[in-house]
């Protein structure tokens, strides 16, 4: 049964990853796969002979010789551990979503746009590469790459140089997102099950992020095609509302408070985005309230409240499928890990895979596995594969382990346009063709993602 159930998750796993060429929405598969994983594992419990117990992170004693009532308990408590595990990530990630909904209603990101006054190509580039590294550390990777594309394309007309542009932003975030907690999805999920801190998190992913940023920026401002002048027009900004600033300013505020709530009071992260995101929704509905004029309050009256608040409209635009991947992918991921089978791998990558200079740090995983992990991020979502590592690796919180994987998953997606979440989004606003990426940008993410991690051996020698 365990056969069936890997190969089970190896073609789910390969319809995720050909998403496009299937033409299937990478959600499907993934909610398949959970639940015929789990549905396997309910029949054929009794003939599992080991269990691995999540919440002491080791495996069962005894569990072969339980009846099937028993067996069937253990089951239940185990998927009911994991759901309530991957709840907290996603109400996390719903909370983030909404917050930069509730900006997007208020216009608050034009605020950004009436600060670019250049028309240099290699300053207009060292800008954008800037705020996405800074952007993506606070209202996350893919979020910060959204905003900036819809940027370009309000500011540069020739599309060609935009996607030039696209690319370098895609690195810029993935290597912004890696170094905070709630930039990528998949820091974010190290964080909330406490295998990184906010404070080591910085101080051991802040100089290769920056480094991962930065290198790239500077080889591909020397390229020809970022030489001269741009034809844009600077001369009027763009209007920006009322309250856009201050709920710009706002929701970034309330977004960087969560690891903050989490340090003072030690409660889960999700508790703490609540919090922010009652704070945003309460100024969101006091600032919408002043937003109607004399002559459009008949409007208002002749439709029911709700379609004129800005959290209802907010909730309405958060992209609830991706919520549903995590959903699927995190739970299947979760069936492999309680039959002891990512435990197991673990192991195995120890003992067979040959130590590059992690003695020096006193590593007992090698980097060699870790940087692996990065180059697979390009052609495999990150998210399983982090899912996956924390089912295979029982180090403590803090480990160097657990910050480089944050740092090679979420920086080596930034190798192929459909490696990351950030890329899938650029791909989908300009059209990036798959080939156009690997010839011009895919080069320059690899020496970025190289140069970062060599930086993190550094960094690591340091702590």
């Amino acid at each position: 049964m365990e056969t069936v159930i890997i190969i089970v998750f190896v073609l789910g796993y390969l319809a995720i990853t050909l998403e496009h060429t299937l033409k299937i929405d990478k959600l499907i598969p993934a909610l398949v796969m959970m639940a015929v994983s789990w549905a396997l594992i309910s029949f054929g419990i009794d003939d599992f002979q080991t269990w691995f117990d999540s919440s002491k992170h080791a495996l069962s004693e005894n569990f072969q010789f339980l009846d099937h009532d028993d067996k069937m308990y253990v089951l239940e408590e185990t998927l009911l551990h994991h759901l309530g595990k991957t709840a907290e990530i996603l109400v996390f990630l719903l909370g983030a979503m909404t917050i930069v909904e509730i900006i997007a209603y208020f216009n608050g990101f034009s605020t950004i746009k009436n600060f670019i006054k250049t028309k240099k190509k290699s300053k207009l580039l060292w800008i954008f590469a800037s705020l996405a590294f800074v952007l993506s550390a606070i209202i996350d990777n893919l979020t910060a790459t959204i905003v900036l594309v819809s940027l370009l394309q309000k500011i540069i007309k020739n599309r060609k140089m935009r996607l030039w542009f696209a690319g370098l932003i895609v690195i810029a975030a993935n290597a912004g997102g890696a170094f905070s907690p709630i930039g990528d999805v998949t820091t974010t999920m190290l964080w909330i099950a406490n295998k990184v801190s906010t404070g080591y998190l910085f101080a051991y992913l802040l100089l290769p992020s920056v480094v991962c940023m930065i290198v790239p920026t500077i080889i591909a401002s020397r390229l020809p095609v970022f030489k001269g002048y741009l034809e844009i027009d600077t001369s009027n900004p763009e209007p920006a509302g009322r309250f856009s600033g201050t709920m710009l300013y706002l929701g970034l505020a309330a977004i960087i408070f969560v690891p903050i709530f989490k340090v003072f009071t030690h409660l889960p992260p999700y508790v703490g985005m609540m919090l922010s995101l009652g704070v945003v929704a309460v100024f969101a509905e006091l600032f919408s309230s002043s937003k109607f004029s004399m002559t459009e309050l008949d409007k208002v009256n002749e439709n029911p409240p709700v379609h004129h608040s800005p959290v209802h409209y907010s909730l309405s635009k958060i992209e609830l499928p991706s919520i549903l991947f995590f959903l699927g992918i995190l739970m299947a991921v979760a069936a492999l890990e309680s039959l002891g089978i990512l435990f197991g791998f673990a192991d195995w990558l120890k003992v067979s895979t040959p130590m590059l200079g992690s003695e020096l740090a006193g590593a007992e995983v090698s980097d060699l596995v870790v940087l692996l992990l990065g180059v697979g991020s390009a052609v495999i979502d990150n998210v399983p594969l982090v899912a996956a590592s924390l089912g295979m690796f029982n180090e403590p919180m803090d480990h160097e382990l657990w910050h480089f994987i944050a740092y090679a998953a979420g920086t080596g997606g930034s190798m192929l346009i459909i490696g990351s979440a950030a890329g899938v989004v650029a791909m989908g606003m300009e059209k990036i063709n798959f080939f156009w990426y690997l010839k011009k940008i895919s080069w320059l993410a690899l020496i970025g993602f190289l140069a970062g991690a060599l930086t993190f051996f550094f960094t690591r020698t340091m702590l």
